[in-house]
């Protein structure tokens, strides 16, 4: 399948990218970064590349990326300013929200005003689409939060409902995504390494987390098969708390899970996006089950312990 791949250059795509290879796919990645800064990992000469900042309504109007949307069958779209990596200034926050929702606008726009039908479209989106709790349970057809995240995810899912009528569209609401080399656990792993880690805050916080490679199989498989359609929570089928997170990835290492991380410190850090963290959520899916789609890493001990011992 010819495959247009849009924020698939970071922590997700360091997997998905050698994968879509591996199973033969034709792909053009969009990126507003350099190739050789990106550090894929994978032969150059394998994929066509732009390197192109399509939050700008003028680059939707290049050449070669109007040519690549029309020849593509699938498109890929995980794009967006990751959300914990900075303070939540009211710029970032501008930033966060814009490199979602507005390219995803101008993603469908654009498709729409050329008369492409893809015959599918990935579209990520994240489980902050529910808000933060303590106590609540989320699935699929529980109703949208009401702090920024929820209402950005809400708003990029609404864009890329916008999608041409014939195409199929997957939306993804993803957890957090487990992988060594980034995201939480990569931010993690060296501070439980020398024997410093502990849970963050109080411990009680739910994280609704899902191994990467099985992130990556739901997008492969999404990619092919037409049952896949409409919206999914790509969590894994067992939420824990932070505290039991904590426990395990320790206890993976052995390594002591003795200094929990103050919440005070956290917001000193992170501003309002350390509420995220503090609070985190409890999410399933009732419509990823193992008829449906069979998890490698259903249960977290195994998750951590594939990425710690290798």
């Amino acid at each position: 399948m010819r495959i247009l791949l849009f924020g698939c250059t970071g922590f997700i795509g360091k997997e998905l990218i050698p994968r879509l290879l591996n199973e033969g796919h034709d792909l053009c990645i969009v990126s507003r970064k350099n190739i050789d800064e990106l550090k894929l990992n994978i032969p150059i000469d394998k994929i066509k590349f732009l390197k192109l900042n399509i939050k700008k309504e003028l680059d939707w109007k290049n050449e070669n990326l109007i040519s690549s949307l029309k020849n593509c069958e699938g498109i890929i779209n995980l794009i967006g300013e990751p959300i914990a990596d900075k303070r939540w200034t009211e710029e970032q926050k501008r930033e966060i929200e814009n490199s979602r929702v507005q390219t995803t606008l101008n993603l469908m726009k654009t498709l729409k005003k050329l008369k492409i039908n893809p015959k599918v479209i990935i579209n990520a989106s994240a489980i902050g689409y529910y808000g933060t709790s303590l106590n609540s349970e989320f699935t699929e057809v529980s109703p949208s939060g009401t702090d920024f995240l929820a209402k950005i995810c809400s708003s990029w899912e609404a864009a890329a409902q916008q999608k041409p009528f014939f195409t199929r569209l997957v939306i993804f609401r993803i957890g957090i995504v487990l992988g060594k080399d980034g995201g939480a656990l990569g931010k993690m792993l060296p501070i439980f390494k020398l024997g410093l880690g502990g849970p963050i805050g109080n411990g009680n916080q739910w994280m609704s987390w899902i191994h990467r490679n099985d992130l990556c199989n739901l997008i492969l498989n999404a990619l092919k098969d037409k049952k896949y359609s409409g919206i999914y929570n790509a969590v894994a089928p067992e939420p824990v708390q932070m505290k039991e997170f904590s426990r395990i990835l320790a206890q993976s290492l052995n390594r002591p899970n003795l200094l929990p991380v103050p919440g005070v410190t956290l917001k000193m850090l992170l501003g309002d996006g350390a509420k995220l963290v503090l609070e985190g959520q409890k999410v399933y899916s009732t419509k990823i089950k193992n008829n449906f789609y069979k998890f490698r890493y259903p249960q977290l001990q195994n998750a951590i312990f594939s990425l710690t011992k290798k």
